[in-house]
Order: structure tokens, then sequence, then C-alpha cells
């Protein structure tokens, strides 16, 4: 039964976190800490385990996403690089600060980072007038022929890509949850190519992120080959279901699952 559960898990995981640029590690640590309390062969996972196993995860979901996006033409390489070269070294600092979390007060903490970047993709559109001025400016092409003109401040990415990556191997998100808002909200990436772009930043952030994991024991491979599946498959839907919604409706939905999930965890943690 328990096996069932958590393929159900990876495909939504997956689905979920390549339709809204998540990863889906918001859906996958609060089930597996889920799992911990309700059965008692997943007992042993702990927070940091939960988000040790979670990162692996976030790489295979945000790989299968990256091929699908890369089909449609709508990750934006170069700019991914840039952001990831500051988000990678920060998944090792973010690895390592999560010995020192209890797991109430990382459930709490957990809950509030999510409400937090909910409300910024929520009040997005009155803060384009304070956006960053652009140091590198860039043109994309989709395979339909729209041509999208966006940028980004290279300090403010150095700056923000390290506090993301940290953020991000903390809590095993992989990242999106605030890659995405930086990008719409700063730099004026279209809603489409920010969560495209997004994944393949994931993929590498959590990668360098997983391997801190590993050395420190942080990871359940029983989980991550019962859920593995249904992340990869659920990657590969998500993006094609995100090709057929407007950026508009990528938003909300974005935000509808940080804050459903972000309630969860801080009654948790209080509990």
């Amino acid at each position: 039964m328990e096996w069932i559960l958590l393929i159900l898990i990876g495909l939504l995981a997956g689905t979920i976190g390549s339709l809204v640029g998540l990863g889906g590690g918001v859906i996958i640590v609060p089930a597996l800490l889920f799992f911990a309390a309700l059965f008692p062969e997943y007992s042993h996972i702990t927070p940091q385990v939960a988000v040790g196993t979670s990162l692996i995860l976030v790489i295979i979901t945000a790989l299968s996403s990256t091929i699908s996006y890369t089909r449609q033409k709508r990750v934006d390489f170069p700019s991914a690089w840039a952001f990831f070269l500051a988000s990678g070294p920060g998944a090792i600092v973010g690895a390592y600060l999560t010995n020192f979390f209890a797991p109430g007060s990382f459930f709490i903490a957990f809950g509030v980072i999510m409400i937090v970047n909910a409300l910024i993709t929520q009040f997005r559109d009155r803060l384009k007038s304070n956006t960053v001025k652009w140091d590198v400016k860039r043109e994309f092409t989709d395979h339909e022929g729209n041509i999208y003109r966006y940028g980004y401040h290279r300090p403010t990415v150095w700056i923000g890509g390290f506090l993301i990556g940290i953020l991000s191997s903390l809590f095993g998100i992989g990242g999106g949850s605030f890659m995405v808002p930086m990008m719409v909200v700063l730099f004026q990436f279209p809603p489409h190519v920010a969560i495209a772009t997004s994944m393949f930043i994931m993929f590498l952030s959590s990668i360098v992120g997983s391997i801190t994991h590993f050395i420190q024991g942080n990871i359940d491979w029983i989980a991550v080959l019962l859920i593995a599946p249904g992340a990869w498959f659920g990657g590969q839907l998500g993006a094609w279901i995100s090709a057929r919604i407007s950026g508009k409706w990528l938003m909300i939905g974005f935000r509808i699952v940080i804050l459903l999930v972000a309630v969860r965890m801080i009654i948790q943690g209080l509990a």
C-alpha cells in the first residue's frame, strides 16, 4: 500500500513541480515527513533525510522537465548558467545547515518561507516599476516565433542566487519557488521562460546539494526508487500541460500550491 502512495506522490510532485517551476520538493518533503509519522518503517525519516531525499528526486523531475522544455525551445541556457554559478555554492552551504534544524522549527520555517514567496508573486505586478536595471539584456524567441525581451543584473543574480541556493538546499525544494519570482519580479522574464529556465537551474543546483547530503547520509534510497518513476513521468506531464496554459494561470497555480503546503507545515510545526 505504501509503495503505491509513494509512486502517486512522485507523479503529483513531478507534475506540479514541472508545471509551476517548483521541482516538486514542496510536495515531497511534507509527504515524506507525513509517512514518517504514519508508518513505523519510515520513522527514520527526519527533516534532514526528507530534504536530502527530496533533492535527489528534484534532480529527476528537473531533468525530465528540462528535456521537454528544451524541445519546446523555452529554456534560456545562457541565463541559466549565470544563475547557477551563484546558486550552486549556496546549495552546498544550505545542505550543511540542515543539521542545525529541529523538526518543529523546520516545519514552521518551511511554511513561513513559502508564504513569503507566495506574497511576492501575488504582488509582482505592483513591483514592476521597481525592477532592477539590467546590465545583461536578453532576447528569446520560442518555437511559435514569439519574441521576449528581458534581462538581468549580474550583482543581484550573484547575491540572490547564492541565497536561493542556500534556502533551496536547506529545505529540499530545488529553488524554483524562489528563482521563478526573482526572474519574473526583478528581471521581467516571461513566466513560461522563467519556469522552463528555472527547471534547468534546479537540475544543476540539486546535483550539488545532493552530493553534500549524500556525504552526510541524508538520503533514503528506498523512497527514491519508489518515488522516482512518478517524478519522471510527472515532469514530462507538467511540461506538456504548461505549454497549453497562459502565464497568468501558471502563476495562480504556483501561489495556490505554495499556500496550501505552507499552512499545513506551520500547523504541523506548532502542534
